[in-house]
């Protein structure tokens, strides 16, 4: 069948489930590569992967496509799921041979009001979906198909869970579908090299953080690793084949999880040469990577590693199962800056436990560890996580995840501690507070005087960013208004 493998423009601006861990728009443009739905489009030819957002395809751009294809498989996510059915719903009346399978987390979820939601969508596949989307489309019916739930008779219908893929190298390459289908010079992350190409080495995460996704509801506990000659191979690919690139990102849950695998790749990934051809690497870290671990990635030519600090307060950081210390973190950091290697942190705001007082503790920490850059998230409880099933007993879960835009509102609040205005205006006080230092206004002014292109991105990603910052301040005078107007009322 002749398959349109689809992440869809649920917003404009907005960063999808296919490639995003927290799927939302963000405060600066950014895309991640809907690297999901790469690796089952490598195993059918006659296919076509479609990021509408990062590629300027409007919702009825998209829907005109629907003609020329067989098989629809959509990538879903919780803030978009709304506008993902319509985006179907129009495709089928577009076409009404057109088969439309559903994927992605919600529908792992609640497979049940998935199917419901919409007579459009002909059949979901719960977690990973790359075998079973690659045989039904090569004629295997959906009864035999692990993990497909479907309609028959009237009925919805189940079919037992698949196992995990355990052989990550017969999976096809997804660089080698980016060559085919995708433009990797419209892939932008602000803390990223531009262009970039980001892969994974493994699938699944050890770690027991509450509020992460994927590993809850699609790639699963269980951490399964790809050989070190198949990723050397397919970077070596990647290398030769995209000019002009600047940086490969290895977007594991965790790069660096365990030692000797670590060390084993960075020994052959030198001998790609990464210096000599311009180029860089960079990759996920936890902050109980150790210094002989950090020494190796960078001798390997590692220039930067996203790190989840999320919090300043221990007991959040229990609260959250991060596995993590706050001296950990300060050792690590300290660690990383005398190997010169950059660091982006990632800090969230509303966790079980958060209060005026652990935000304050929050901020001072990171301007104590002052890494080069950090983007601060609002707490988002997605169904199917342990952080959801416990804000949903304590009746603390808000109907809406995000508004018309796609950006980040908060789902979870604490009656009489903190309410979503106040979450919302306590992100932009860490960003000010943070990045209007001098120390830190310095590191960005410093890349725009020496960087013609990065003065060109930054001057962009200023303008996003004030432009939602005036946004936010406004949602936060709105809703103090209308706190106002109520509590007068009751007067």
């Amino acid at each position: 069948m002749r398959t349109l493998f689809l992440n869809p423009p649920s917003f404009e601006g907005f960063d999808g489930g296919a490639g995003s861990r927290w799927p939302s728009t963000r405060e600066i443009a950014s895309y991640w590569y809907p690297v999901w739905l790469c690796y089952p489009a490598g195993m059918l030819e006659d296919s076509k992967v479609l990021d509408a957002v990062p590629h300027g395809v409007s919702i009825e751009q998209t829907v005109a496509m629907a003609k020329d294809f067989e098989l629809l498989v959509l990538f879903t996510s919780s803030p978009g799921f709304h506008v993902d059915v319509k985006i179907a719903e129009m495709m089928k009346d577009s076409n009404s041979k057109l088969q439309v399978a559903f994927v992605g987390p919600p529908v792992t979820i609640e497979p049940e009001k998935t199917l419901n939601a919409s007579k459009a969508i002909d059949f979901i596949v719960r977690r990973e979906f790359d075998n079973q989307i690659a045989a039904y489309a090569k004629g295997t019916p959906l009864s035999e198909l692990p993990g497909v739930s479907y309609r028959k008779n009237g009925s919805n219908m189940h079919n037992p869970e698949a196992g995990y893929i355990e052989d990550l190298d017969s999976l096809p390459w997804v660089s080698k579908v980016y060559k085919r289908d995708l433009d990797f010079k419209r892939y932008n992350v602000p803390f990223l090299l531009h262009p970039y190409i980001s892969l994974y080495t493994a699938r699944g995460c050890p770690a027991q953080c509450t509020f992460c996704l994927w590993p809850q509801t699609h790639s699963g506990h269980r951490w399964r690793l790809r050989s070190t000659t198949d990723v050397v191979n397919e970077c070596r690919y990647i290398l030769e084949n995209f000019s002009g690139l600047k940086e490969i990102f290895f977007d594991d849950d965790t790069f660096n999880y365990r030692k000797a695998r670590t060390i084993e790749v960075c020994e052959e990934l030198k001998k790609l040469d990464f210096a000599k051809r311009g180029v860089t690497w960079s990759c996920t870290s936890r902050v109980t990577t150790d210094y002989d671990t950090l020494k190796a990635m960078r001798e390997a030519g590692c220039r930067l590693m996203i790190v989840g600090y999320e919090s300043g307060d221990q007991q959040i950081l229990k609260n959250m199962k991060k596995g993590a210390t706050i001296a950990m973190a300060e050792r690590f950091t300290a660690n990383a800056k005398k190997l010169g290697l950059t660091i982006h942190g990632d800090f969230i705001i509303g966790m079980p436990g958060e209060s005026r007082e652990t935000i304050r503790k929050t901020i001072d920490f990171a301007k104590r560890m002052d890494v080069d850059t950090i983007q601060v998230s609002i707490a988002h409880a997605y169904p199917g996580t342990e952080f959801y099933q416990y804000a949903q007993e304590k009746g603390l879960v808000t109907i809406d995840m995000a508004d018309t835009e796609g950006h980040q509102l908060p789902n979870v609040v604490y009656p009489g501690i903190l309410d979503r205005a106040e979450m919302v205006d306590w992100v932009e006080r860490f960003y000010g507070e943070y990045y209007f230092r001098p120390r830190a206004a310095w590191r960005i002014v410093r890349k725009a005087m020496f960087d013609a292109g990065d003065r060109k991105r930054l001057y962009g990603e200023a303008k996003s960013y004030l432009k939602l910052r005036a946004k936010r301040k406004k949602y936060v005078a709105d809703h103090k208004a209308g706190v106002l107007n109520q509590a007068e009322e009751r007067v």
